[in-house]
């Protein structure tokens, strides 16, 4: 069986050492009381829930699934999910980094960043029942009327209802502006929805009372493709004036998808057939009020691959330190044992220092998106705000799909650790690398989100938001670039950056020249992002580490953070000079290959 540990030293070096949020956090009057050590007691109590309540519910709720009853379009969840959420909400989870006007607790997103890696360590399936209400919570707290911020986000915040977003139907996947769902407009100012939703994560359970739809539909006079996309919020049960429920709403399971992985959760395909719902936002303009919910939930995808990349971690190197195989190539190194552990062999280290590298680094972004993000909203000074806005912007793709990307690497070499054990259940190690696979497909492929980072978030505005970024990078190089002990962390992330400005105007001038050269760049384009940013963490964290040795402290913690750093820096990072001419090779090989594809005439 499985174990896990939350990584709380891990966060709070993350969090205090390298990050000073308690410090960043200051400026901002809602957070302006904000101390460390409230912090770290929400998130060991956070850990516990985690580690004691949802994670032994991981391997049952994979074998047992969701069942629904197609008489009455009702969802059970796995045995121990209904009550485990239970007290979730009795112990005030859903409103950690709520709005105290609605409910909330009012803490900084950046806790709920931490508490959430680990729910998703623990039991992703789970966790996506009241994660997606978060992005329920947001979108309406950003573009809902009063009369839907006082009739739904109180009860968002308490976790009594949950929400979903109803986005992709049988046709259109990432292409919204083929979506067909209907809206007719009623004499009350309501709207009858009509049509059908895939894919729908928890979009029926019996984990809550109600279930809040933000569903996307075109009313009947609206323009052709995204302009012509409004966003309703469709309730399962009607909710009367008082706040009280009314009767079933016209909104109902279908059908249950039959995945992969997360098992746990419900994905449903969702029938409207005359649901009534309101308005959010403008009509028309629903697809930019989405995105509220959207980029909130690829940052929680990224999220849930570090969870699991952590989680197999922990796993894998119990296992190879008592797993017993051959010999050590330089001599026996348990010598009262027939054999050594597998952790002496250098492959074996390989494996799980990837798996620790990605996980940590992919920690340390997340919770600099999360602070971006509490300085977006929260900062007195406009421009930190606007600045703040754009960085996350930049950093939101990079997150979403440089961070599962690395996840399911992680998880396969985990599993490669346990040899033929990793590939039979009760190790459960296979459940994560079947879980981990969706991450890279869902909240837009992570082709999409290459693609909107090359083409609407760098080359739209002539990469200004990546000079920016590219300033905190020369900021820390100028800093740290006498300090010889940070030379082998400093010297491949200055290369690095001066190389990206060249490598990012040539393929923008390509591009100018035939788009699909962007198309053929931005997956690579995108992956040597991922590792500037990881590169520039990673010398952070070796920085803050080398002044705590510097101030005396012994504490191993630290070597290991250093050790890390430079296996990053030597075994993965330099995969950047491949990518780089991948990304240069440009579009012919792909696209002038009708014979090899028999496509001749498309």
């Amino acid at each position: 069986m499985p174990q896990y540990n939350p990584p709380l030293r891990d966060m709070q070096f993350v969090l205090h050492e390298v990050f000073r949020v308690v410090d960043a956090l200051k400026v901002c009057p809602p957070h302006a009381e904000v101390d460390a050590d409230t912090i770290n007691a929400v998130l060991e109590e956070g850990g516990k829930f985690a580690a004691e309540v949802t994670f032994p519910l991981n391997i049952t709720g994979d074998a047992e699934g969701c069942r629904l009853d197609k008489s009455t379009h009702e969802v059970t969840t796995p045995t121990g999910f209904k009550a485990a959420y239970e007290q979730y909400v009795a112990g005030g989870w859903p409103a950690l980094s709520c709005d105290p006007a609605y409910g909330g607790q009012g803490l900084p997103f950046v806790v709920n960043q931490c508490f959430y890696e680990m729910l998703n360590s623990a039991n992703q399936a789970w966790t996506m029942y009241p994660g997606l209400s978060h992005g329920a919570y947001e979108c309406l707290h950003a573009h809902g009327t009063e009369e839907q911020k006082r009739l739904y986000l109180p009860k968002l915040v308490s976790g009594e209802w949950t929400g979903t977003m109803c986005l992709t139907e049988p046709h259109c996947g990432t292409d919204l502006g083929l979506l067909r769902t209907k809206a007719e407009p009623q004499p009350d100012g309501t709207y009858k929805l009509t049509g059908q939703k895939i894919f729908i994560s928890a979009g029926e359970h019996d984990m809550a009372s109600n279930i809040v739809h933000l569903v996307l539909a075109r009313l009947p006079d609206a323009p052709a493709g995204t302009k012509g996309i409004s966003l309703f919020v469709v309730p399962k049960y009607k909710v009367n004036p008082d706040g009280s429920l009314g009767e079933r709403n016209a909104i109902y399971c279908g059908g249950l998808e039959h995945k992969m992985g997360i098992h746990g959760n419900a994905t449903c395909q969702m029938i409207l057939d005359g649901a009534v719902g309101t308005l959010v936002g403008q009509p028309n303009k629903g697809l930019q009020a989405m995105f509220v919910m959207m980029n909130a939930a690829r940052l929680g995808v990224g999220n849930q691959s570090v969870g699991l990349t952590e989680v197999a971690f922990q796993n894998a190197l119990a296992y190879a330190k008592d797993r017993l195989q051959m010999r050590s190539l330089s001599g026996p190194k348990a010598k009262d044992k027939p054999a050594d552990p597998i952790i002496v062999h250098p492959d074996v280290r390989r494996m799980l220092l990837t798996a620790k590298a990605y996980a940590e680094g992919g920690r340390a972004l997340l919770i600099y998106c999360a602070l971006l993000l509490d300085h977006e909203l929260h900062h007195p000074d406009e421009q930190v705000r606007k600045d703040s806005a754009e960085l996350l912007a930049l950093l939101t793709p990079i997150a979403k799909a440089f961070l599962t990307d690395n996840g399911f690497v992680a998880v396969n070499e985990c599993l490669q650790v346990f040899g033929g054990h990793g590939y039979i259940k009760e190790w459960g190690m296979e459940q994560f690398v079947r879980d981990a696979r969706i991450n890279m497909i869902y909240e837009g492929t992570n082709t999409v989100q290459s693609l909107d980072l090359l083409g609407r978030k760098v080359l739209a505005n002539n990469g200004a938001t990546l000079k920016k970024f590219g300033k905190l990078v020369q900021a820390l190089i100028e800093e740290e670039g006498v300090n010889e002990k940070m030379s082998e962390f400093i010297n491949p992330l200055a290369q690095l950056a001066e190389q990206m400005t060249k490598f990012t105007t040539e393929i923008g001038f390509k591009a100018l020249q035939n788009p699909d050269e962007a198309g053929a760049a931005a997956v690579p384009y995108l992956r040597v992002a991922g590792h500037l940013v990881f590169a520039y963490f990673f010398a952070r964290m070796a920085s803050a580490a080398l002044k705590a040795i510097a101030a005396g402290s012994t504490d191993p913690f630290y070597q290991g953070k250093l050790q890390t750093a430079r296996f990053y820096f030597a075994r993965l990072f330099p995969e950047t000079a491949t990518l780089m001419r991948q990304a240069r090779a440009g579009v012919a090989n792909l696209m002038q290959t009708d014979a090899a594809l028999g496509v001749e005439g498309i």
